[in-house]
């Protein structure tokens, strides 16, 4: 945790009374994944020490040692390679460990505030109520927001179920309709077959008696059985049936939605 000696026994105070605190509420509490102490400009995004969760919602907890900044006094050694190289750059500040304390809270929704540190006026000791609090808050707004989700996903679905519904509907309404217009047209094709045909048997009447004229009329007899079998008034009228569509053939009526789910 990079901690000196001088301030681990109060770190570990501290943490002993958050996990006590919490485990109280009913929230759990993990070692965090932190291997060793990351370094210094990184150690607020580095692993957590330890983890609390509530509600479902983890709250990594990261304790870090403040720093005490005062002014550098360059060295001679440092002036004098300084004047040498052009890439030597002395410090401002040199950098001593405090004997203050800093509290880091990451994940969920921040309530009031992500960071806790030891002031003249309030030591962490005073503000832990507060921390303990901040990862009660957040487990309920983590809560609300599943319940929420739930409650989204459920609408979602019933509006893909409606939409799955009505799209059967509308499939089944435009496949009758391409089977009337479908009818229509080879409807309109035996009429004018059939006006064909009588001009036929009109000429085939020109021709003299024998082979050539027997043949027109076997030729003109096949071409009005294949008319009556064109024709769709010369069958049963009724209903198409109409087969089950699959995902694919829903899918223009869908406006929008997947046909495999609301979740695509």
């Amino acid at each position: 945790m990079a901690l000196t000696k001088a301030v681990q026994g109060r770190a570990l105070r501290l943490i002993h009374a958050l996990l006590t605190a919490t485990q109280k509420l009913g929230y759990t509490s993990a070692f965090g994944t932190a291997d060793g102490a990351s370094a210094p400009h990184r150690r607020r995004s580095g692993s957590p020490h330890f983890t609390i969760t509530a509600q479902g919602q983890r709250c990594d907890f990261l304790i870090l040692q403040e720093q005490d900044r005062a002014d550098h006094v360059p060295t001679r050694k440092e002036l004098s390679d300084a004047e040498k190289h052009f890439w030597v750059r002395i410090p401002r500040y040199d950098y001593s460990p405090a004997e203050r304390l800093r509290i880091c809270i990451s994940g969920g929704p921040r309530h009031r505030a992500d960071e806790w540190a030891d002031t003249a006026a309030r030591p962490l000791e005073g503000q832990l109520a507060e921390i303990v609090q901040e990862v009660g808050l957040r487990g309920e707004a983590a809560e609300r927001k599943r319940l929420a989700d739930l409650e989204a996903a459920r609408e979602k679905r019933l509006r893909w179920e409606a939409a799955m519904e009505q799209a059967k509907i509308d499939y089944a309404e435009a496949a009758r309709v391409q089977r009337l217009e479908a009818q229509a047209e080879a409807w309109r094709r035996a009429a004018g077959l059939a006006e064909y045909i009588d001009a036929l048997r009109l000429h085939s009447q020109t021709l003299p008696m024998g082979p050539e004229r027997e043949e027109a009329e076997a030729w003109i007899a096949w071409a009005s059985d294949h008319v009556q079998r064109l024709n769709p008034l010369n069958g049963t009228l009724r209903l198409p049936e109409i087969p089950e569509p699959r995902a694919d053939d829903l899918q223009p009526f869908l406006h929008g939605w997947n046909p495999y789910g609301p979740g695509f």
